[in-house]
């Protein structure tokens, strides 16, 4: 009986992955292939599950709001975030890596990070110099 009433929500998961980032159906054979797909595909429905869940939490906290989640207005803040809108929130991001005709490495450059980006990262409980760090050129060879 726990087992039905959870179903909606285990449901819900995956109707997120297949309508709302439109994963197209692929054609798998081997038994391997379809543990392994299902595996990354419940990976990725739990770090969902879990971020939301994290800033929420965070959010309802602090009785706050998470301005800047809705694309058609940034000063409306919102009290329960969700994952898309999160992740949404960083689409602008990138990280440009150069590199000489060798192929070696010499230099990198990403994108600041916007105070809805980091405030974002601090109620998930992370330090905004982890995001700096992808930034700094690997300097062993």
């Amino acid at each position: 009986m726990l087992s039905y009433r959870h179903e909606y929500r285990i449901e819900r998961i995956f109707n997120r992955l297949k309508s709302r980032w439109h994963i197209a159906p692929m054609f798998v054979s081997r038994e391997e292939q379809i543990q392994g797909l299902t595996y990354l595909l419940t990976l990725g429905g739990r770090v969902l599950t879990v971020m939301a869940f994290t800033l929420r939490r965070s959010v309802q906290t602090d009785q706050a709001t998470l301005p800047g989640l809705h694309p058609e207005n940034r000063t409306k803040g919102s009290e329960q975030p969700t994952a898309e809108r999160v992740l949404n929130a960083f689409s602008k991001v990138t990280l440009t890596i150069l590199k000489d005709t060798a192929g070696r490495e010499v230099g990198r450059w990403l994108t600041p990070l916007s105070s809805v980006q980091q405030e974002i990262l601090r109620r998930l409980g992370f330090e905004a110099s982890l995001y700096q760090q992808l930034a700094i050129l690997n300097t062993r060879k």
